[in-house]
């Protein structure tokens, strides 16, 4: 029986960190939406050419590739953009999810992730058996996102507004690690965690 865990959290609270933490130290597989995101846009792919029909050519960079950034900047200003994005890209995402869990899962593996930013938002966590929330204080999120991503602070705001409360996310979750401290300290955390789930 594969024990599947849902892993989120909110923009720059450390989410990745722990999320190589899953298969670096314990050895157990990771899905992550963003990534299987980012491979579902690609040219030619069918979410591609309804993007591209959707906010049209000015969005491409000169390889016609989608320019994210830019993408990035027009959705998250505009919550019906945000949505029409949305609609097209996580039916995609959560096909292609299902596929490499029931891979894992015929794998025998004891455990398997789904590294989801919006397991909460679009009720996601019905795929999973249990749920971790990684979090950090406001202000360490903004100061993560204007440097990691090279924000002014009011676009680093104005992402973290589009997301659930993480307080919100924190209730609704069976475990959650504080990520303000050291990565050994988040280490231990996840650790415990995984005993506690007999994981380990």
């Amino acid at each position: 029986m594969t024990l599947v865990i849902g892993l989120t959290g909110n923009i720059a609270t450390g989410k990745s960190t722990i999320s190589k933490m899953f298969n670096d130290n314990f050895h157990i597989p990771i899905i992550d939406a963003d990534i299987i995101a980012r491979e579902v846009v690609e040219p030619g792919e069918q979410a591609y050419n309804k993007i591209v029909e959707t906010f049209g050519e000015e969005i491409l960079d000169n390889e016609r590739k989608i320019n994210r950034p830019f993408l990035g900047k027009i959705v998250f200003s505009d919550e019906f953009k945000r949505e029409a994005l949305n609609k097209i890209v996580h039916p995609e995402v959560r096909k292609e999810m299902l596929d490499k869990l029931n891979y894992w899962k015929s794998q025998n593996k004891r455990a398997v992730v789904l590294d989801i930013p919006l397991l909460f938002e679009n009720n996601l966590d019905i795929l999973v058996d249990k749920t971790i929330v990684v979090s950090a204080d406001t202000s360490t999120q903004l100061a993560r996102l204007v440097k990691r991503n090279k924000l002014t602070e009011e676009d680093a705001r104005k992402r973290m507004e589009a997301q659930m409360p993480l307080h919100v996310k924190e209730t609704k979750a069976d475990a959650v690690i504080d990520n303000n401290g050291t990565v050994e300290n988040s280490l231990e955390q996840l650790s415990e965690i995984l005993e506690d789930w007999k994981v380990l």
